[in-house]
Formats: structure tokens, C-alpha cells, sequence
């Protein structure tokens, strides 16, 4: 049974308001609304000269990713006259996986950072936790090809895969679009207020064809009380908006049914003084704090350390290493210790009977 800690996640652990806001900073009712649903969206808070780099960004990704596919025989052509909502497509019809080495590549440009610290989202980021801010180690760039299975993500709390220290631990979330997000092109979707209870519920793993954990519905119902009619949310955002929410409440991203990619950043923060939860394989970075106003964030040992690599390293009596590790297209990690393992996959295929028996103390 796990641990409940409601009163680190609902209203009870809003911080007190600031007598003057800071620039950027939303009401107290959209803050109240976060605590008590679990999630809140904020309609143009981004400035297209904020997000727009990201974009740029990740097009320089995507020529070399591009080149070096090529150079190794694994794609056609570059297929750069293909614009930002269709090249990576392109390229995964030649070379499906294509998305999940981009995923891997796990490169932090200085427009990801730029948004991760833009001051005004540290400003609402303060209204949630307080004024000492760190970036979670934790953070991904979603590349979510149309009608694709490994893009589609399903019923998860974020602390699933994280270890149980990271249960005791407000971890806000904003997971922001580079495209005008819908229902068509696989917003994402949360269940409204699953989070009141503190709980992680029990997860399986890997949910289909992907490294995913999965939480199933009847779970959800049972250890979350949540309602599976009437709590089930979709959560379109416009592009310059974000989708705040926090490490326990339930959520999953809609397939994408569109013709363009739907490009996303999911970025973290908390407190610097808990735990992180991950594993004890990365820290995260100092952000802010209020012992030094003029504080300069420095990004050396965020950035020396490959989070994928760890996550290899964390399983590596099941691996093998790959022959060929610029184009592995399989993701593992802890996650795959801490829950029962129902599917068996690619990102999976090496796992035996023996080792599922001694990591969860039965056969899965």
C-alpha cells in the first residue's frame, strides 16, 4: 500500500500570498484552482519571441540528426524542405524510431533554458513552492508523430516512475505546446482532482509497444476516487499557453489523429532542499533563491550528466550494450524495477523470468 500524503499536494501546502506580485504572477484563484484540481491552464502567458527559439532549436536538431542518418545509410534524403510539423515524419518513414533517438538525445539548447528560467514563469513557479527553485532533473521534449504508439502516452502520476522519496515532494509540472494543442492533434487529458489523495497508485509496466508505465482505469477509480465519467478532462491549450499540474494527478496525452507533429516541453521544478527522487542518478539544478538575489545559474554538472545513460546503467544486468548506440531505439530505466512488468517489448526483450522474480519478488 502506498504512502498517502495529501496535505503536501492540496490546498493546505498553497504558500502564503506575496503582499505585491512579482511580473507574470497569476491571481490567487488560478493558484487555489492548481491546489485544489491538481491542474490549471494559463492561456497566453508566452510571448511567440519566447517560444519561437525553441522552435529554431529544434530544427538545428533535426539537420544534424538528419545528417548523421543519412551518413550512416538509415535515410533517403535530408527531406529539409519539409517544415517543422512534418520533417521528423518524414524521416521515421525511412527510419521508424526516429522520434525516440531525437527523445534520447537529451540535448538542453539555450532556448530550452531560456523557457525553463524565463522570470516570469519562475515568478508563478514561486506561487506554487515558495522562492528556493530547482529544475527537476527531469525534463523531456515531446515529439509526438502522428498516429504513432511510442508518442502516445498513457494513464500515469508522474511520481511512478521516480522513487518514493519523490511521494513527500510537490513537483509542479508545466507542459507547454509548440503547436496549438487539441483533442485531434493528442492534448493531453488529466483526471480532475485525482490527486486529493496523496497517493501513487500501482502501475504496471510497459504499456504496449513502448517504456511507458501505465495506470489502469479501474485503479485509478479504486485507490484514486476518481470519478471515470465526470473527472475525465481534455485539456486543449493554444500555443503560447501551458498546462500546469503536479506530480500526483493523473493525466495522458490523446493520440495524435492530425497530419502535423505536436511538439511539446514538459519541465519540472521543486524545492531544492527534498529529494528529486531520481534514483539517485542526477541532481537537478539551482534556479532561484532568495539568499542571493543576484544569483547566476550554473549548468555545468546539470549538463555532464546523461540521464539516459544512467537509466542503462541502473538496469545494465539485462543489457546488453547496443552495437550500434547513436540508433538504439529502446528506453530503459527504474521504472521498469519498481513495477510489475505485464508486457513484454523491444524496450523490454532482454528482461528474464529470473530477473522479473528477484526485482518484484514474483514472475511477471
Amino acid at each position: 500500500m502506498s504512502e498517502w500524503n495529501p496535505e503536501i499536494f492540496n490546498i493546505e501546502a498553497m504558500p502564503p500570498s506575496a503582499p505585491q506580485q512579482k511580473i507574470g504572477q497569476l491571481p490567487d484563484d488560478v493558484i487555489k484552482q492548481f491546489f485544489i484540481d491538481g491542474y490549471v491552464i494559463v492561456e497566453n502567458f508566452f510571448k511567440p519571441e519566447e517560444l519561437d527559439p525553441c522552435k529554431e532549436a529544434i530544427n538545428d536538431m533535426l539537420d544534424e540528426m538528419a545528417l548523421q542518418f543519412l551518413q550512416k545509410g538509415k535515410i533517403k534524403e535530408l527531406y529539409k524542405e519539409y517544415g517543422f510539423y512534418e520533417r521528423l515524419s518524414k524521416i521515421e518513414d525511412d527510419f521508424p524510431g526516429a522520434n525516440i533517438v531525437l527523445h534520447k538525445l537529451g540535448k538542453l539548447p539555450q532556448a530550452f533554458k531560456d523557457v525553463w528560467t524565463n522570470e516570469r514563469l519562475l515568478n508563478v513557479i514561486e506561487q506554487l513552492i515558495g522562492p528556493e527553485i530547482a529544475g527537476h532533473p527531469v525534463w523531456n521534449l515531446r515529439t509526438k508523430t502522428p498516429q504513432n504508439e511510442a508518442t502516445t502516452v498513457p494513464w500515469h502520476q508522474d511520481s511512478a516512475y521516480l522513487d518514493n522519496d519523490s511521494y513527500r515532494v510537490l513537483q509542479p509540472t508545466a507542459w507547454i505546446p509548440l503547436i496549438d494543442a487539441t483533442a485531434k492533434n493528442g492534448c493531453m487529458q488529466v483526471a480532475h482532482r485525482g490527486h486529493k489523495t496523496g497517493k501513487v497508485a500501482t502501475h504496471q509496466c510497459c504499456y504496449g509497444g513502448t517504456w511507458y508505465v501505465m495506470l489502469e482505469e479501474d485503479e485509478m477509480a479504486k485507490s484514486l476516487d476518481v470519478n471515470l465519467e465526470s473527472d475525465i478532462k481534455t485539456c486543449p491549450i493554444p500555443y503560447g499557453g501551458m498546462l500546469l499540474l503536479n506530480n500526483m494527478i493523473p493525466h495522458r496525452s490523446l493520440p495524435n489523429l492530425s497530419k502535423q507533429i505536436r511538439w511539446s516541453l514538459d519541465l519540472r521544478w521543486q524545492k531544492p532542499s527534498l529529494p528529486f527522487g531520481f534514483h539517485n542518478m542526477k541532481n537537478g539544478v539551482l534556479m532561484r533563491t532568495s539568499k542571493d538575489p543576484n544569483y547566476k545559474i550554473d549548468w555545468n554538472e546539470f549538463e555532464g550528466v546523461d540521464r539516459h545513460d544512467k537509466q542503462r546503467e541502473y538496469v545494465k544486468e539485462i543489457l546488453e550494450p547496443s552495437s550500434d548506440p547513436d540508433f538504439d531505439i529502446t528506453i530503459q530505466g527504474p521504472w521498469m524495477k519498481k513495477w510489475e512488468i505485464v508486457h513484454m517489448n523491444q524496450h523490454t526483450a532482454k528482461l528474464t523470468d529470473e530477473t522479473m522474480s528477484s526485482w518484484h519478488g514474483h514472475k511477471a
